[in-house]
């Protein structure tokens, strides 16, 4: 799931139109992998998408992804900017997180966290270190047992 800008980000980048012959073989094969995969476009300004496989969908966030859910498939991915994830972390919407921790601090631009409206609790599942000092984080979302 991409927001507007994000999927066009993707699009310039990692479909097979933007490869050139030069690109290591992983470029391909990663863009020959997101081809395959169903992508959602969230958007209230495109009219079309040009990637194979992608649609574009708008209204209630939470009314999509329940929808999403009762499609057959696997995990939804959201990749998308700090709005869209906000919105998802706001709404309870994720049931697990992955987050890649560069070894970079830029000290400006928007959190991806944003003001949150409740706390929300994680469990950490594991961590996996990269070989120029990224991380990337598995949590899973713990919700309230509702007695």
């Amino acid at each position: 799931m991409y927001g507007r800008r994000s999927y066009e980000g993707h699009v310039a980048v990692h479909s097979e139109s933007a490869r050139k012959a030069s690109d290591p073989d992983y470029l391909f094969e990663f863009s020959r992998f997101l081809r395959r995969c169903q992508k959602i476009v969230l958007s209230h300004f495109l009219k079309k998408t040009e990637w194979q496989n992608s649609r574009i969908t708008k209204g209630d966030l939470k009314r999509i992804v329940a929808r999403l859910k009762r499609e057959s498939g696997k995990d939804i991915i959201v990749d998308a900017g700090p709005s869209l994830v906000q919105e998802f972390i706001q709404r309870s919407l994720a049931d697990d997180y992955r987050m890649v921790v560069w070894p970079v601090i830029l000290g400006r631009g928007k959190h991806y966290s944003g003001s949150m409206l409740k706390q929300q609790t994680l469990k950490l599942l594991s961590v996996k270190s990269l070989k120029h000092g990224e991380l990337i984080l598995h949590y899973e979302t713990l919700r309230a047992r509702k007695s």
